[in-house]
């Protein structure tokens, strides 16, 4: 199979064009001044917004498991807002224009939602953002036995209901997320255009550390504060199961919508276009 590539890089009328453009804008409105003060704005919103949600579980006395349950869906909620509007720009290095900041800053609020930072950057950065809708070569999209989310992939029976069932697998996205997609993608050869990658053993260290502090956090420490076992793991269920919905609806609306298009390489292995069209 031949590599796939774009017709042409950098050198693209469209982007030249676009990035005069922006550019100029940039130079004449003042936008990036406000938008860094609204950066920081948001960024200590949602990092107290979390951190009052998680310690609601020790100052609020939860008198009932209706209480404990609401509870745990505010952080898991906060939680996903914080990657959302913190985490995400630290990813792709716009939060600053230091390196160390950003990494700290996308590694301690992405790994305490349970999901590894490193892995995600990986698959998004260097999978679903170079080669996006593209089959593959998106880690996104990449064929499960479930779900199919390209129209390039083999149409089988079960695919049929998907429009039915797809609800009941998406409930159980980010719990699946933090108990096995991690550990498939650590040991993983190839997964869809990232083949033969060697993590370093630091990595595989860090992935255990964190989800180990994720179990403490949301499971042993409030055990240990007085909550009943059974009503913690069933409240850590009802969580996982929220922002699961929350986060897939979200992806949903701006990755699977009608307009979305689906690229596919010639038998030269070309994409049609550039990487910016």
């Amino acid at each position: 199979m031949e590599k796939i590539k774009f017709q042409s890089g950098s050198s693209s009328p469209f982007f030249k064009a676009l990035d005069k453009e922006v550019d100029e804008m940039l130079a004449t409105t003042g936008l990036l001044r406000k938008a860094k003060r609204l950066l920081y704005i948001k960024t200590v919103f949602y990092i107290l917004l979390f951190a009052v949600s998680y310690a609601a579980l020790f100052i609020v006395e939860h008198s009932s498991f209706l209480s404990l349950a609401i509870n745990y869906v505010m952080i898991g909620i906060t939680g996903i807002l914080l990657a959302f509007n913190v985490s995400h720009d630290a990813c792709h290095g716009s939060f600053s224009k230091n390196k160390k900041v950003n990494y700290w800053m996308y590694h301690l609020t992405f790994n305490l939602q349970g999901t590894n930072a490193y892995l995600w950057q990986l698959r998004h950065n260097a999978s679903h953002h170079l080669f996006p809708n593209v089959d593959g070569c998106d880690a996104d999209i990449d064929n499960n036995p479930f779900l199919r989310l390209s129209p390039q992939h083999p149409l089988k029976n079960h695919h049929r209901y998907q429009h039915i069932y797809a609800i009941a697998v998406y409930c159980i996205y980010s719990l699946h997320w933090f108990l096995f997609k991690d550990l498939f993608y650590l040991f993983q050869k190839k997964v869809a255009n990232l083949q033969h990658k060697k993590h370093p053993v630091k990595e595989f260290i860090l992935l255990f550390f964190w989800k180990a502090v994720y179990i403490a956090m949301l499971i042993v420490i409030p055990i240990t504060f007085g909550y009943d076992f059974g009503d913690v793991l069933l409240s850590f269920i009802i969580m996982h199961v929220c922002l699961s919905l929350f986060f897939i609806h979200v992806l949903i609306a701006t990755h699977l919508c009608m307009e979305t298009q689906f690229p596919h390489s010639d038998e030269a292995g070309n994409l049609p276009g550039d990487y910016y069209t």
